[in-house]
């Protein structure tokens, strides 16, 4: 973006201090190229600066733009690393789940999105999804053709997405090698540039029964655990080509890894991709999930297993009372640009709004100005060579402008 001038609107400054014919054509002028870019503001009648007047003063002040000086008013690439709630309203922590009875059935056979709110609230939106893949298509029914289960094609898809070309397999430091995997996918929006590392928590509660398809009866037991990265005993995690890798163990944002000695591990985090890979080996030894494994071929394949870690999730908020929940961040870097317009003393006095004048020779409606003109700033439109309006900047509110006084406003551009 080329930005090489500024201009100030309304106060686009014309020099009215001398009512000549020649000077209302041009102030005319002016007005009509510059009408669609103007917000009505009436300066008012303020109390009037004390001010000397200086013919001048007043007739230098006739400028509509004003150049960047690239060295003194303009810094680029500013750099900032911002983090924020991940959730909507950029809340830290997410303690209702809900899902949604407009999935079809194919669609919940593969993942099941999360949402904040019930189908009741119109403001409800995903948060993340969840998705269960078995390397052999185990815990999938073909449904009688010849196509991949459904757990086959998302572990297909996650092993596409997040292993180096030659793997076939996720490996975790829990279990080795694993076929079965539990997949937290964070809603793309919400994650920005990436996950913040270090600064999530995901609570998980036991099972004790359930039905072989997880879209019926779980029963949950009164254990809980928290599971978050290894960050900080692995300040520099693997690098591979998804991104930096770090393990899932458990633990907790506050008290940080649980043994850190002799960790458990759960999984694996990608936090560029905003994605968790939970080892089902370890869930169903240490959770007691119990995950449906039969063959794609079998009667009782159809396991819906993903439904298991939901129920696992919203449980353990629910029983707390809605004391614990999901917590996470998202992080990205923001460049920026900033702009200081510096607006002196004898420059942008002048509005050509309709209402600053009257009559047919462009006299000040208020008669005070004469001498001593006011206006206000409330917008700055930064403009290219081409004269195109690239931003606009707001002020949160107008700034009155006289001879008497100069202002300094900083206008910041993120990218």
């Amino acid at each position: 973006m080329n930005i090489s001038k500024l201009k100030k609107l309304p106060n686009q400054s014309q020099d009215r201090s001398f009512n000549s014919p020649e000077n209302t054509r041009r102030q005319e002028q002016v007005r009509g190229r510059e009408s669609a870019e103007i917000v009505a503001n009436r300066p008012g009648t303020q109390p009037a600066d004390t001010v000397t007047s200086n013919p001048t003063i007043i007739s230098v002040s006739g400028q509509t733009y004003s150049r960047f000086d690239t060295v003194e008013d303009v810094v680029n690439q500013q750099k900032e690393t911002v983090t924020s709630g991940l959730w909507s309203g950029n809340a830290g922590t997410l303690s209702t789940f809900f899902t949604s009875s407009a999935q079809t059935v194919s669609q919940k056979r593969h993942y099941v999105d999360i949402f904040n709110a019930d189908t009741s609230d119109e403001t409800r939106e995903v948060q993340f999804a969840l998705a269960y893949g078995h390397a052999e298509g185990s815990g999938s029914s073909k449904l009688g053709t010849e196509e991949n289960p459904a757990s086959k094609a998302v572990y297909s898809q996650y092993k596409q997405l997040l292993l180096n070309k030659t793997a076939n397999r996720f490996v975790t430091a829990g279990s080795g090698s694993t076929d079965s995997i539990y997949a937290v996918n964070i809603q793309r929006a919400r994650q920005k540039e990436k996950l913040d590392y270090g600064n999530w928590e995901i609570p998980l509660k036991n099972i004790t029964a359930h039905d072989t398809n997880a879209t019926g009866s779980v029963t949950l037991g009164s254990s809980m655990i928290t599971l978050i990265d290894d960050s900080t005993i692995n300040t520099s995690g693997t690098n591979t080509e998804a991104g930096i890798v770090y393990n899932i163990v458990s633990g907790s944002v506050d008290n940080g890894v649980f043994q850190s000695a002799d960790p458990i591990y759960y999984g694996l985090f990608y936090p560029l991709h905003g994605v968790m890979i939970l080892d089902g080996k370890m869930l169903d030894q240490q959770l007691g999930f119990s995950t449906n494994v039969s063959s794609s071929s079998s009667t009782t394949a159809e396991g819906n297993n993903h439904y298991l870690l939901y129920h696992s999730i919203s449980g353990s908020a629910a029983g707390s009372g809605g004391n614990i929940g999901f917590e996470a961040r998202n992080e990205q870097e923001i460049t920026s640009t900033h702009y200081f317009v510096r607006v002196k003393n004898g420059s942008f006095n002048f509005s050509n709004n309709p209402s600053y004048v009257s009559g047919s020779v462009g006299d000040f409606k208020n008669s005070s100005f004469v001498g001593n003109p006011k206006a206000y700033i409330t917008t700055v439109g930064l403009y290219n060579d081409k004269n195109e309006l690239l931003a606009i900047a707001k002020l949160s509110k107008p700034l009155l402008k006289s001879f008497s006084r100069e202002a300094l406003l900083r206008v910041k551009l993120d990218f």
